[in-house]
């Protein structure tokens, strides 16, 4: 992982000052996680090497969820987010990560896709 800018030294371990031999480049940058919360569809996306684009999902209410039951897969909104058990800290903001059980109108539905990474929440139905 490419160091911070704000964290690289600027001295050398003699007390010299260190000399870069270029700038950072635009996908080279750092940046905070994307908490991805409830809401209207929003998106960030983030130029990457070769002029491709990473796109993460900020927001969403909506989820692609797959019924293995009746082997269908369709589109519903998310009405909370019940639990994460990735982060406690999680769970109580609200923040939707893969592994996440969120409720919707056809039941309870867990995240199976990453979307701070593919910028789209899919998820599996839950059969209690």
């Amino acid at each position: 992982m490419v160091k911070t800018l704000e964290n690289l030294r600027k001295r050398k371990t003699s007390g010299g000052r260190v000399k870069f031999s270029r700038n950072r480049r635009a996908d080279e940058s750092d940046s905070f996680s994307v908490d991805t919360l409830l809401g209207e569809r929003s998106i960030r996306e983030k130029t990457s090497r070769g002029g491709n684009r990473k796109i993460s999902l900020v927001s969403d209410n909506v989820v692609n969820v797959v019924d293995k039951n009746n082997n269908t897969v369709s589109k519903t909104t998310i009405t909370r987010v019940l639990k994460n058990p990735s982060n406690r800290d999680y769970e109580r903001r609200g923040v939707i990560t893969k592994g996440a059980i969120i409720d919707t109108e056809l039941g309870k539905v867990k995240v199976l896709s990453r979307p701070g990474q593919n910028g789209i929440l899919n998820g599996m139905l839950i059969n209690e």
